[in-house]
């Protein structure tokens, strides 16, 4: 069975310069995150699987998934446990025929109708949002907001991780909103001690999925 993780860490060096992608993957996997996403926008291939490699030592290290984010062909190249495409890479149903059977397949969708058509392509887990408003994404559309996450999870026959502006602060609210689990960059990679906020976020996420198995524990 395939693990999809509660807690995905991006690892971002485009908002941050003090630490590499490699350390950031080390960093948030001590810290609790129990997923690592390797998101590069530029740079040549030949870099990115360089670095990509890299990633993916640290995260076979520790037994944590890599999920590389937009390119199937450097998952492949890296042999990372899933790859993620936006709304705007290659279609999930030509990525499926691409990765390994039991390859992690995630897509971002925004709507009812990309998430049921992502599903139906071979998504493992949706990626929605933003939640909240955003500034790691400079084109990230207006902040969705917890109810329409709300929706967004009923509506889906697999785990949603929630994206876009999530704090340690909210992280408790996205979970209980139905969310599987969260995506994060800066309130990991942006923060003075990015072990210790991993930390925090997975508290929250532990918090928020405590109180649901306690609920579910009274009604029975």
């Amino acid at each position: 069975m395939k693990r999809i993780g509660v807690l995905h860490v991006i690892t971002d060096t485009s908002i941050q310069s003090r630490f590499t992608h490699t350390q950031l993957a080390e960093m948030a996997i001590r810290g609790g995150a129990d997923t690592i996403q390797f998101r590069q926008k530029i740079g040549t291939t030949r870099q990115l699987v360089e670095t990509a490699q890299s990633v993916q030592s640290v995260c076979a290290q520790y037994g944590v998934p890599l999920i590389v984010n937009d390119r199937a062909d450097i998952a492949l190249a890296v042999g990372s446990e899933g790859v993620h495409f936006g709304q705007d890479d290659l279609p999930v149903s030509i990525g499926r025929r691409m990765v390994p059977s039991e390859t992690i397949i995630g897509a971002s969708a925004r709507t009812e109708e990309k998430i049921l058509a992502a599903i139906t392509d071979g998504a493992d887990y949706i990626g929605f949002g933003p939640i909240y408003q955003t500034s790691s994404k400079p084109d990230a559309e207006s902040a969705k907001g917890l109810e329409a996450l709300r929706r967004m999870c009923e509506i889906a026959q697999c785990p949603v991780i929630a994206i876009g502006g999530i704090t340690a602060e909210t992280a408790y609210d996205v979970v209980r909103a139905g969310a599987h689990g969260i995506a994060v960059i800066s309130a990991v990679c942006k923060q003075p001690h990015p072990v210790a906020a991993t930390q925090r976020l997975l508290a929250e996420i532990q918090r928020a999925k405590s109180y649901d198995c306690s609920v579910n524990y009274v009604l029975t």
